[in-house]
């Protein structure tokens, strides 16, 4: 891997790294101490509402890597921008994004960053939060050993059949196995009237994972009524739990959820500073 300098938009602090895995290079956004947690971007990409985010995960005493996937770092999601980056993901090798394709390929790639991420920071395993496009990434990863903490932020592959999973038959039954067997749970969020992520889709993890996955689902009405445009133009329902539509508010039900996720991922990453 290589290092180059700091200086995406609104990326201040973060160390911008390159790093080359199973013989594809990616920029990774990389801040924090602690315990590593791999932070995925929503489409179009790593906005400033995902670096907030990827700041609160550092602030709760995590090193938070945050790979580049598609877009522009560090940039605003207007329409203009999205639209094309939406077109290209979805026809992307990387990604599969329609009912059938099965897992993404980029899930063995984000598989091979945890495990490095592991042995820079150690601890207990690597967390991972996925979030729309890449919501179901988090549960892919699982197929390292290093992850121990998925995270699914309104997990939307496939696009095209809301009761299906991004998952190839075979690695649906090895993750199956995996929770089962080393006790894992993967704790998922949606808004109750989003259209890209419905009760459907939660329905089919519970299925496959049984009581180890956790599907939290928000009000609709407590969602920000005024998020970036690419979320008010094209998204057009309460969609993004921990970003756009999150409402910086004490007490508000976005943020109730957001420091539900960083307590899920302390009680797995940080055991003893959470019994103590």
């Amino acid at each position: 891997m290589s290092v180059e300098g700091d200086g995406d938009a609104g990326l201040d602090g973060f160390e911008r790294r390159v790093f080359s895995l199973l013989g594809s290079e990616k920029t990774v956004h990389v801040a924090g101490q602690g315990p590593a947690v791999v932070v995925m971007p929503e489409i179009p990409g790593i906005s400033p509402d995902v670096v907030r985010f990827a700041r609160w995960v550092c602030d709760a005493g995590f090193t938070v890597y945050v790979p580049s996937l598609f877009g522009v770092d560090g940039a605003y999601p207007t329409v203009e921008l999205a639209e094309p980056i939406l077109k290209r993901a979805c026809v992307s090798a990387e990604f599969r994004a329609f009912a059938g394709g099965g897992t993404s390929p980029v899930a063995v790639w984000l598989r091979a960053l945890a495990r490095t991420a592991h042995d820079e920071c150690g601890g207990p395993g690597v967390g991972a939060v996925g979030m729309c496009f890449t919501g179901n990434f988090a549960l892919s990863m699982t197929l390292e050993p290093a992850v121990i903490a998925p995270v699914l932020g309104q997990p939307s592959l496939p696009f095209d059949d809301p009761g299906a999973l991004e998952l190839s038959p075979e690695d649906a039954a090895a993750i199956r196995e995996r929770f089962e067997r080393d006790g894992l749970t993967a704790l998922g969020l949606r808004f109750d009237d989003d259209k890209w992520c419905t009760g459907r889709r939660f329905a089919a993890y519970t299925h496959l994972l049984g009581d180890r996955f956790d599907g939290r689902v928000l009000p609709g009405g407590s969602a920000n009524p005024e998020p970036p445009p690419f979320f008010r133009d094209l998204v057009r329902t309460p969609h993004s739990v921990l970003t756009a539509h999150l409402v910086d508010e004490e007490g508000h039900p976005t943020v109730q959820a957001r420091d539900e996720v960083l307590g899920f991922l302390r009680a797995r990453l940080l055991p003893d500073a959470t019994s103590g």
